[in-house]
């Protein structure tokens, strides 16, 4: 399979969706954020000194995807119909579970405006708890889901 973002020569190339077919595309993305017992306690109780970290990260990740364009090179602006960003505490991590999703009605699918959310979410916790956890984690950043378009549907295997 060739590299659509790749031209003849190997150089960079925006693809040209003009020919495409209007569909409604949605992605799921998700991303964690691993931290010590007493961190995610003081971000659940609401407690961090920067403020409300999961109304925060959840703004910052919405804000994000409807910025993918100007910060990830070759990607097309999209006129996005939804985004939402749902954080939840996971004890086993101890942590925080991002999920974002992305929908739009267009020619091109959103998988890098909701891999976009669910990062910008992730690094957003980080920077509002990092003062007395710097230690922790973001990890496991992934597509977990995308439907319509001309490719076929993916969902990550549970």
């Amino acid at each position: 399979m060739a590299l659509t973002h790749l031209g003849a020569k190997g150089e960079a190339n925006m693809v040209d969706v003009g020919d495409k077919a209007e569909t409604t595309r949605t992605a799921i993305a998700e991303g964690f954020v691993s931290m010590r017992p007493e961190t995610l306690e003081m971000i659940l109780a609401g407690d961090a000194k920067k403020g409300d970290v999961l109304g925060t990260a959840r703004i910052a990740g919405i804000m994000a995807a409807k910025k993918t364009h100007e910060l990830i090179p070759l990607c097309h602006p999209l006129l996005l119909t939804k985004v939402a960003v749902e954080i939840e505490p996971d004890r086993a991590l101890p942590g925080l579970k991002v999920t974002a999703l992305a929908r739009v009605t267009g020619k091109t699918g959103v998988e890098m405006e909701a891999l976009t959310a669910a990062s910008i979410a992730c690094l957003t916790i980080y920077d509002m708890a990092k003062a007395v956890d710097r230690g922790m984690t973001i990890s496991g950043i992934r597509l977990v889901e995308k439907t319509g378009g001309k490719s076929s549907d993916y969902k990550v295997d549970a």
